[in-house]
């Protein structure tokens, strides 16, 4: 019997080039800005901070990506393998080197360790996904809703994010100063967290057709104008606490969470309606 071809949907795989696209900037930039380091300085710092923009771009290219499948009914098993592809260098190499560079060069016999561990980690993460999904174990409505661990774009842009602060914090020096040693211990636990079982909303279930009451649309653009207007740590902060939500949601009451969940789009599924009655 012959191979049936896969399907290549334009739209949602030029959203995925463009976070490979921003991935490999951003590990050039690393690279360049590693060899300025030690001779200027101020020329590395300005090259780290492009990284970290270009970290940040994949992870709205890979929002996007998903959306435009979903939108469309193209989700396909190509665009699933091409999407992991691309998060592995833009979500796990990029991140790594970037922390490698500016913190953990300073420790030479550990420090390769500890990137790599959160490298082998998001694609141990990406493959079990994958094979999960292939294998229609995602099939529940549940599972469709949430993910199972910390997602891989939301670690690198919790790295990136935290890695821009410590940058604001320390403009006009040429280093991060002491600060920049929580970004190891934080590559350690974002790589426990992404094989953990803790449950993430997907956001899955926002789209173009989702309803809002205008309160909760004013606070959502109020949100979107802090983070613009405080781009230096807001996103550091949304980043956060969404790790933390993951952490906290199995102690939140049932009433809580679906409240919470439905704030950003989530539907919650008919078991926790029910047990909320």
């Amino acid at each position: 019997m012959n191979e049936q071809p896969s399907k290549i949907y334009l739209l949602p795989n030029l959203m995925t080039a463009g976070n490979l696209f921003c991935g490999f900037t951003a590990t050039l930039k690393i690279l360049e800005g590693a060899l300025l380091q030690a001779s200027n300085p101020d020329a590395a710092s300005d090259l780290f901070h492009t990284a970290i923009w270009f970290i940040l771009g994949a992870f709205v290219f890979d929002f996007l990506d998903g959306r435009l499948a979903r939108l469309g009914g193209h989700e396909s098993p190509f665009g699933r393998e091409f999407d992991s592809l691309a998060d592995i260098v833009s979500f796990g190499l990029a991140p790594a080197l970037m922390v490698y560079r500016v913190v953990l060069q300073e420790f030479p016999r550990a420090c390769w360790i500890i990137a790599f561990i959160y490298l082998a980690c998001g694609a141990l993460r990406l493959a079990r996904f994958n094979a999960a999904s292939a294998n229609h174990e995602t099939a529940d409505t549940d599972s469709k809703k949430n993910f199972t661990g910390f997602p891989i774009p939301a670690a690198a842009g919790l790295i990136a994010s935290i890695t821009l602060f410590l940058l604001w914090l320390a403009e006009g020096e040429h280093h991060l100063g002491k600060w920049r040693f929580v970004l190891p211990p934080l590559l350690l636990f974002l790589s426990f967290m992404m094989f953990s079982r803790f449950q993430y909303p997907s956001f899955k279930a926002i789209n173009w057709k989702t309803k809002k009451a205008i309160p909760r649309f004013l606070a959502i653009i109020l949100v979107v104008i802090l983070t613009v207007m405080n781009y230096e740590w807001m996103p550091a902060v949304l980043f956060l606490a969404y790790l933390l939500y993951g952490v906290l949601r199995p102690w939140l009451s049932r009433d809580w969470r679906r409240e919470i969940e439905e704030e950003i789009g989530e539907e919650p599924s008919d078991e926790t309606v029910e047990q909320a009655r």
